[in-house]
């Protein structure tokens, strides 16, 4: 090596060390007296030591003559053990310790280069957002710059044609306002620090300043807002240790792209063992009495780990993923603990999101149905529920990944239909001894039937339960199976085992569907 070489490289190991440093001491000491890591700590647990290859590390601020490192964001790849298998994935994480993280020229030309890279290898992409949003002045848009916004957008274009390609995984570790909103809007999994995240199209700032309302970042679009409110949010975490520890739960139970198959887990137990008796006493006898959900589905997955996606929002319904003897499973469960388990606007949304994202990539769905039916009324017309009803069972139908149907007590109506009944192609349908399918419960079947009646009783509740009594006998399970209307009545107790045989049978289903463009969807 001559004597320039060795001084070009001692300059460039040189220039790393400066770059690895971010945003200088006092910037850092301000990161951490926030309760938050540096984008390079972040990057430290999120792949495996040594694996992460930086690419763009060099990057500065267009026409800057001082260092900003990395301009602001960190893009890269590496490996990531899972506790499944260590698969390859990219990252581009915003450094808010360099000029708040913002998005100047360069940095989106490196944001840029990893989603091409990402795409083009078939390997998820993951955002760690800390970042307050587009770069205005120098490096971002200047007075001179400004007429150069007809050329941006390509981030948003180019996130959606990703979607359903390759898992896209935001995770709001700090502020995400402006463009980096748009991120976590455009992904499959928003994960958001308790206290330390937010997310909004406008910052405080701006609110203030356009609409006058003083609000705190929290208060605007903190993680309780997006996680319990609006949606935006699917899980709120405790720390940044815990949002990298989700991240890579989450993908564990995902295949690199849609061209492959998720990865199923070991499971050293017994596939076709029977479920302890204790599951006998989850389930009340009155299909209107309360219960909650995950003590049945605690029983069902393995181990009991399910990894719940939105628990605080839309709570009459649950969504999110577990394993069955190793295999992966997408759950959609009514929750009788919140709104009897009715579905409602939000929790459609919530469910059809959750079939979208299992079917794209080859995540088998197990319905755990336990529903009155939808919403009615007024208020539930006036919200849509019409439109959004017809989204969830739109997604029933169009999902070709192998559907499983568990009827728990009681399915009626078209609530019957989004759960994945009989005429939605279920892979199984089963039920447990005592399960209800009907076009509406006993109860409801009278008011109607008997209306002119209950009008003129004297005691119009005792009637209506007289007459339910009558009805009940035949919506029973029973007769439906007598018709061959359901694939069995089984023992709750076998229901892992009965899953476990579905599932095997069905691990290579292919359906084939009319070929079009897509369909035309409720909004």
């Amino acid at each position: 090596m001559g004597d320039r070489m060795k001084e070009e490289v001692e300059k460039l190991w040189g220039l790393r060390g400066e770059i690895e440093k971010m945003g200088g001491e006092k910037a850092v000491n301000r990161q951490h007296e926030k309760g938050k890591l540096t984008a390079r700590e972040r990057l430290d647990l999120l792949f495996e030591k040594g694996t992460f290859v930086e690419l763009g590390m060099l990057g500065n601020e267009e026409g800057a003559t001082e260092l900003v490192p990395a301009d602001g964001v960190i893009t890269g790849y590496g490996k990531i053990d899972d506790g499944v298998t260590v698969r390859d994935a990219a990252v581009a994480a915003y450094d808010f310790t360099v000029k708040g993280g913002s998005m100047g020229v360069i940095s989106e030309f490196k944001v840029t280069r990893i989603r091409e890279t990402a795409l083009k290898h078939g390997i998820p992409l993951i955002w760690l957002v800390d970042s307050g949003g587009a770069r205005l002045g120098s490096g971002g848009f200047t007075m001179e710059r400004i007429p150069f916004f007809a050329d941006t957008g390509y981030l948003f274009k180019e996130e959606a044609l990703m979607s359903g390609v390759i898992p896209l995984v935001a995770a709001m570790m700090g502020p995400g306002y402006a463009g980096t909103a748009y991120i976590p809007g455009l992904s499959d999994f928003v994960p958001m620090v308790k206290r330390k995240s937010a997310m909004g199209l406008g910052g405080p700032s701006l609110v203030r300043m356009m609409i006058g309302e003083d609000l705190t970042d929290d208060q605007l679009g903190g993680s309780r807002v997006h996680c319990e409110t609006s949606g935006c949010g699917d899980l709120e975490v405790d720390s940044d240790e815990e949002c990298i520890k989700a991240i890579k739960g989450y993908l564990s139970f995902f295949p690199q792209n849609c061209d492959q198959k998720p990865p199923r887990a070991q499971w050293p137990g017994d596939p076709t063992a029977l479920i302890d008796d204790g599951i006998l006493d989850v389930i009340p006898d009155s299909s209107s009495e309360v219960f909650d959900m995950h003590s049945l589905i605690d029983y069902i997955v393995d181990g009991g780990h399910f990894f719940e996606i939105k628990p605080r929002w839309a709570r009459n319904i649950i969504v999110g993923l577990g394993r069955v003897a190793g295999y992966p499973v997408g759950i959609i469960a009514n929750n009788p603990s919140f709104l009897g388990g009715i579905l409602d606007v939000d929790a459609a949304d919530k469910a059809t999101r959750h079939i979208w994202l299992c079917d794209a990539f080859n995540i088998p769905l197990l319905f755990l149905s336990d529903v009155p039916g939808f919403m009615v009324g007024s208020r539930a017309e006036k919200a849509g529920i019409i439109r959004h009803g017809a989204k969830m069972v739109h997604a029933v139908a169009e999902a070709t990944v192998p559907k499983l149907t568990v009827v728990v007590r009681k399915s009626y109506g078209a609530g019957y239909y989004a759960m994945c009944g009989r005429a939605f192609d279920p892979d199984l349908l089963v039920a447990y001894p005592g399960a209800e399918i009907a076009v509406m419960g006993a109860e409801g079947m009278v008011s109607i039937v008997a209306r002119k009646q209950l009008e003129v009783a004297e005691n119009p509740g005792e009637m209506v339960e007289q007459l339910a009594q009558e009805v009940r006998p035949h919506i029973t399970i029973d007769k439906t199976a007598r018709l061959g209307l359901v694939d069995d009545v089984i023992d709750p107790r076998e229901t892992r085992k009965v899953l476990f045989a579905a599932l095997e049978r069905t691990k290579d289903k292919k359906i084939f569907r009319h070929p079009r463009k897509h369909g035309v969807y409720p909004v």
